[in-house]
């Protein structure tokens, strides 16, 4: 945390060292939001860059523009009542390494975008726009799912130091809205994000960043709110806060992964909060041959959210096993509802498969010799509204074998579509340890709270489970050992 801090000091003090302000209108750019502006603003960012560095300020109007690309030592500031619109014509847009948007960047340092105004994508439009060139076949739709894979992200900011983005609203991106791609010294503070224009709509991306703080953001999503990632094999996300945030998305609120090629190391994820959420309010996967591993969440509330907290291993791809150790949970308060929670707004998730289906509970996957290690719970309080049926449970405490171990499948909390537990399941783990956890369920359950498969050298104390008309144990095991509870 103190590394993280100096860097961003040290980055505010450069970027003070050199600033100068530049306004929008001594460049020609025009605030008429017809004037397609691209030429001129990339124009302006390229004169500050060779004169040493500086703002260049947009003060009130609608700016339009195509791709522009941010330049070493230079802040763009947005005004409050300036909102620099994308274009809607897919051509306007281009590529320069992995990074496509609307704002970009590739190898630049000492560059942000601050202020009180709004980045507006018109991303449904464009998207609209892409699928229109796919129809009639000038444009490639390699998934052929209606969803182009490769339409613009409103921020892709790639390769490059000392980022800071503050204050400013982003909205209606075709894509991901912000995607951070292997930054050092990245600092994320007080963002809004409302981003339902369109399919897989992430709301902050963190891809194999370095000395990261994301705080004090607001993020409306269709897709992961804020997801950490890792695309690269030889790096990872590396020392990393998450904290003071709210979210709430038609996926999952906080998430690490999906993919998680290199890894997780070291991240805090702290005093956030989840509502409304379709799938889980914490998920922690490795299961494209990286690893997670030091990661602390603390203080997380979740309303009205499928899943509180998901921790899984897979192995989708190559042949570097994936694992996951040393994981702590603590001090988090969740509601599970019984109905979508996402039901209504643009872009919800899908209904969930086999309905209808009973609630999951939380879960601690890992792997047949691939066990995840290491986890502590502690201080939890999680209400869920129980009910569960078994006239269409798929597997009991007595056919855990019917469980399928799913190690190339897409990683998610409802991906075995049954489980013989309400609050917690827990399989192929090692050195777990839950300690004051209550579980209320609302209804009468006819499973156990926590279901044990392969746990060993683990320990559950001061545990309470209640539900009306309880007759089920508390715990079943199987093929465990050296667990004290």
């Amino acid at each position: 945390m103190k590394k993280i801090l100096l860097s961003l000091i040290c980055l505010s003090l450069a970027c003070a060292a050199s600033a100068k302000d530049y306004y929008a209108s001594l460049f020609g750019i025009k605030s008429n939001g017809t004037t397609l502006n691209t030429t001129s603003i990339q124009r302006a960012i390229d004169h500050i860059s060779a004169e040493g560095g500086g703002k260049l300020i947009f003060k009130v109007g609608r700016y339009l523009t195509g791709t522009i690309e941010l330049k070493d030592n230079v802040t763009i500031e947005l005004g409050e009542g300036a909102v620099l619109v994308g274009s809607t014509n897919p051509y306007d847009y281009y590529k320069k390494g992995d990074a496509f948007g609307l704002v970009i960047s590739n190898g630049a340092e000492n560059i942000g975008i601050v202020g009180l105004g709004v980045i507006d994508g018109q991303g449904r439009e464009l998207a609209n726009n892409f699928l229109g060139q796919i129809a009639v076949g000038v444009i490639k739709d390699i998934f052929k799912l209606g969803r182009p894979a490769d339409r613009p992200h409103l921020l892709y900011l790639c390769q490059s130091k000392n980022v800071t983005l503050k204050g400013i609203n982003i909205r209606n991106s075709s894509c991901w809205t912000c995607t951070t791609d292997r930054i050092e010294n990245l600092l994320i503070d007080g963002v809004t994000v409302d981003s339902r224009a369109f399919w897989n709509n992430d709301g902050l991306d963190i891809v194999d960043c370095k000395d990261a703080v994301i705080q004090n953001c607001f993020v409306n999503a269709s897709d992961d709110g804020i997801c950490l990632k890792s695309h690269h094999k030889d790096v990872c996300n590396d020392n990393v806060v998450v904290r003071h945030n709210t979210i709430t998305s038609s996926a999952s609120g906080i998430k690490f992964g999906t993919f998680g090629v290199g890894g997780f190391r070291n991240i805090q994820i702290l005093d956030n909060v989840v509502y409304d959420t379709f799938r889980s309010a914490i998920t922690i996967q490795s299961v494209d041959g990286g690893f997670a591993e030091n990661i602390l969440v603390d203080g997380l509330k979740s309303y009205n959210t499928a899943n509180p907290i998901y921790l899984v291993v897979g192995q989708r791809r190559g042949e570097n096993k994936s694992r996951m150790e040393n994981i702590t949970i603590r001090n988090v308060y969740a509601e599970v509802p019984v109905d979508k929670p996402d039901y209504g707004v643009d872009y919800e998730g899908p209904t969930l498969e086999d309905q209808p289906r009973n609630v999951l509970p939380c879960g601690i996957v890992g792997l047949e010799g691939q066990p995840v290690r290491n986890v502590t719970i502690e201080n939890v309080e999680i209400r869920f509204p129980g009910g569960g049926d078994p006239a269409f449970a798929k597997v009991g405490t007595h056919e855990l074998d019917q469980v399928p171990e799913m190690p190339t499948a897409y990683p998610e909390f409802s991906q075995f579509k049954e489980l013989p537990a309400w609050g917690f399941f827990i399989r192929h783990a090692e050195g777990v340890s839950l300690d004051n956890v209550t579980l209320t369920a609302a209804a009468k359950d006819y499973r156990p709270a926590i279901v044990l498969d392969d746990v060993h050298r683990s320990s559950f104390s001061r545990i309470t489970a209640t539900a009306p008309k309880m007759k089920t144990k508390i715990f079943v095991a199987r093929n465990c050992s050296d667990v004290k509870k």
